[in-house]
């Protein structure tokens, strides 16, 4: 953590975090021609997006930029590694950390650990089918692809809506504000695979308009003013490896969870290194 780092987080401590992702909400989903096509034409020439990628390649055509920013991409793009056993990115981004949960903690950032027990919400339940396994935390930024999808075939078991606060989540702010991810609001979804129990948290921002899956649709907002959980025991979903299960409304971070001796990350997922949706990033045992 540098000073510069500190100095360019603490602000964020006296913003109005959840005002001003309101404001961005209403500002993405305006119609207005002009305006949508000059913001979006701004991030695609500020951030280089590829919209050659894009199933959508004119900007005139999307009804409002949030409908921009969660674009399709053209089918076969993103081939998802069909490996027996192996493990898909969900989602497109830079991997900020990968490892072992230690303690039950997961490490943030040089010197700063939160534990998983805070990130899925205090429940010991939830934090125990994790005790001694393997996460990875992926950050999208907002030149990426802002749809999630499976990593493993699951079958999902619950939702919780943990509400927080929204810092922002770039990499300044997370090595400079302990327990960040664990603080920020989030939705975490816990599935049945293959390799056992896996979460998939999405970690809420500053301007992350929302947070939906493709089973509840928009999860937040609201913003509830306490835990909120939801079971999916009779008729469960399941969702094939590599196929949708949500999207953030602006950009963020999507935490992935599995249990002790579950699964092998690749040699090279660490720190810094860039994955795109469905490469292959882990295996089970």
């Amino acid at each position: 953590m540098t000073l510069t780092e500190v100095l360019k987080t603490l602000p964020q401590y006296c913003l109005p975090q959840h005002s001003l992702s309101r404001v961005m909400r209403s500002l993405s989903r305006c119609e207005n021609p002009a305006w949508k096509n000059l913001f979006i034409r701004q991030i695609i020439k500020h951030y280089g997006v590829d919209m050659n990628e894009a199933l959508e390649a004119d900007v005139k055509a999307y009804k409002n930029f949030n409908e921009f920013f969660t674009r399709a991409l053209k089918p076969g793009i993103r081939p998802v590694c069909q490996d027996h056993g192996s493990i898909a990115s969900p989602a497109d981004g830079a991997v900020s950390q990968a490892g072992r949960i230690t303690g039950g903690k997961l490490l943030q950032a040089k010197g700063k650990n939160f534990t998983v027990l805070d990130l899925l919400g205090g429940d010991p339940a939830r934090a125990a089918a994790f005790e001694d396994g393997s996460f990875a935390t992926i950050y999208l930024s907002p030149k990426d692809y802002h749809r999630l999808h499976m990593p493993l075939t699951g079958t999902l078991k619950e939702m919780v809506h943990i509400p927080g606060k929204l810092f922002s989540v770039n990499t300044s702010t997370t090595n400079a504000v302990p327990g960040l991810f664990a603080r920020n609001e989030r939705v975490v979804a816990l599935f049945d695979t293959e390799a056992g129990p896996m979460a998939l948290v999405l970690v809420g921002a500053i301007f992350v308009c929302s947070i939906e899956t493709v089973w509840h649709g928009e999860v937040t907002p609201p913003t509830r003013p306490s835990i909120q959980a939801w079971q999916y025991l009779e008729n469960p979903l399941t969702l094939d490896k590599g196929q949708e299960m949500g999207r953030f409304n602006m950009g963020s971070t999507i935490i992935v969870l599995f249990g002790k001796g579950q699964i092998e990350w690749e040699s090279e997922l660490c720190a810094g290194k860039q994955v795109l949706l469905g490469e292959k990033i882990g295996v089970a045992n």
